[in-house]
């Protein structure tokens, strides 16, 4: 009985313990951004909340770095030919 009671109790602090995990930087960055291309400035201002506005910055910028590659990769160009496709610029 005692047995079950533990299990229990662990299984309801791990729970406990999901909802006060703090957000890193990539998640804020990620909600951020995703909040930003859905046009959800509720969202938005939330993961402002989470992290320092540089950390934000640094997560944005991590996360703009990793799509570009991403793309280019699927896409069999160069970053740079992304990046400016992206921006809507004249290539390069």
């Amino acid at each position: 009985m005692f047995d079950k009671i533990r299990k229990l109790w662990r299984t309801g602090e791990a729970v406990r313990s999901k909802e006060k995990r703090p957000h890193n930087l990539f998640e804020a960055a990620a909600v951020y951004v995703a909040a930003s291309a859905e046009d959800d400035q509720d969202r938005m201002d939330e993961a402002t909340g989470w992290v320092s506005p540089e950390a934000l910055s640094f997560g944005v910028s991590e996360l703009a770095c990793r799509a570009v590659i991403a793309l280019a990769r699927e896409r069999d160009e160069s970053p740079t030919d992304v990046a400016r496709t992206l921006l809507g610029l004249p290539a390069a």
